[in-house]
């Protein structure tokens, strides 16, 4: 059973190592003062929030219009770090809050700290006997979602739980897997669910047409039900097509998109790799009545125009965007992103979504993630550098960068206030990139 613990209280864990270079000896006074000038913030209106998986609107984009200004020498300013436990997913911010999930020892631990300064508020832990079978993290991959005052997340063995924001309180909770009776997947359940119009629908990968399924966010109890496509470790997007909102998947099937009041499915179009050992792990990427979906192992990329219940095919091919497990971003009808297998090298590229042109690409990168902040790209690469670039159609042109974190950093960061909350496999930074 969960366990909540309140922290009145509680310092930042143990720094590892400080990785972005200060002026010697005036550590603890930043850190204070920053810690206090962003606590004044939040009383006067904290800003633009990152509450779900890929930000606001689960594009990856950071709403503003101005450009985002190159690092200082150094890189950005470290305001706070702390040691966390194991695991892929992502941090999320509202407000004051920012909420943490990870596994310590047995337990996943849903845990909300002080955006301003690290500190922890509240803890929920419950037990999970999750092991990844090929040996990489047992932490949990689904990111948290805040929403309406409450806090969904989605376990490495499938289960799903609501707790209170305000105080950690479960409120519900549905073993997924035993309830739908899902098989074990290679990689544990990954896709964060989508909170839209009082529902939780997430990718379960049930049989009997259970492959997604819409929860009730007040009380848990299953709305509708649809589709028998096992899932993925995609996370599903909303969007309003031909007047319509939608709940878009890319499960492990390939395209669904389908009604999240009723679970009627609109559009359906199989996109998956020939291979068994194969994964589909990219969010969709919208534009107007376009969907891209991108792949690797032999998969390839696919641009869909949805129209009064026809599907027409743009493009699709494997030498445009093959996405492994990082999703693209989009300014307008350019599409960036990483191209190419994690563990052979990759190339980060420029794409046009309408036509699959490719605009330019830059060769041997290391795999990584991706956020477009105004005309600027955030790229947040394994090694743990951070690289700032051109959201630019006609060359990849680094700006500025910095080494953040240590290796194996495959979470995917928040941007919320001017801030940066990036994490590694054992600790968490937040760093200034730039001034409300």
């Amino acid at each position: 059973m969960g366990q909540v613990h309140r922290h009145k209280s509680a310092g930042s864990g143990p720094v590892a190592r400080l990785r972005v270079n200060r002026p010697a000896g005036r550590l603890a006074s930043t850190r204070t003062l920053a810690a206090l000038a962003l606590i004044a913030a939040s009383a006067v209106g904290w800003g633009q929030d990152w509450p779900q998986f890929r930000g606001p609107n689960r594009d990856g984009v950071v709403p503003v219009r101005e450009s985002l200004p190159q690092f200082p020498s150094g890189g950005p300013q470290l305001i706070w770090d702390r040691t966390v436990g194991s695991g892929f997913s992502g941090p999320t911010v509202a407000g004051e809050w920012l909420l943490l999930f990870h596994r310590q020892g047995s337990n996943e631990v849903v845990e909300a700290l002080r955006a301003a300064d690290g500190n922890s508020l509240w803890k929920f832990a419950y037990e999970t006997t999750y092991k990844d079978d090929f040996g990489f993290e047992n932490g949990p991959r689904a990111t948290p979602v805040i929403a309406d005052g409450r806090v969904f997340t989605f376990g490495a063995a499938g289960v799903l739980h609501c707790l209170d924001l305000e105080t950690g309180a479960k409120q519900w909770s549905v073993d997924t897997h035993a309830e739908f009776g899902v098989r074990k997947g290679f990689f544990g359940a990954a896709s964060t669910p989508l909170v839209l119009d009082g529902r939780v629908i997430a990718n379960i990968g049930g049989p009997d047409g259970s492959g997604i399924v819409a929860f009730d966010a007040g009380s848990g109890a299953t709305v509708w039900a649809a589709t028998d496509d096992d899932a993925s470790y995609s996370s599903p997007v909303a969007a309003r097509i031909d007047g319509a909102l939608l709940a878009i998947f890319f499960t492990r099937e390939g395209l669904v998109a389908l009604e999240p009041e009723t679970g009627q499915v609109v559009y359906q179009r199989r996109w998956r790799s020939r291979s068994r050992a194969s994964v589909n792990a990219a969010a969709p990427i919208v534009l107007g009545d376009i969907v891209f979906l991108s792949a690797s192992y032999g998969t390839g990329a696919i641009a869909t125009r949805l129209r009064e219940g026809e599907m027409e095919v743009l493009w699709s091919g494997e030498d445009v965007i093959d996405n492994h497990y990082s999703s693209c971003v989009r300014s307008g009808s350019t599409l960036f992103g990483f191209h190419g297998r994690q563990e052979y090298g990759q190339s980060f590229r420029a794409a046009d979504l309408v036509t699959g042109d490719v605009l330019w690409s830059s060769e041997r990168m290391p795999a990584g993630s991706v956020i477009r902040v105004g005309d600027r790209l955030l790229l947040l690469l394994e090694s743990g550098e951070l690289l700032l670039a051109a959201a630019s159609r006609e060359k990849f042109e680094v700006l500025s960068r910095a080494q953040i974190l240590g290796r194996e950093t495959r979470a995917f960061p928040a941007v919320a206030s001017g801030l940066l909350f990036a994490r590694d496999k054992d600790t968490l930074v937040c760093l200034r990139l730039w001034n409300q």
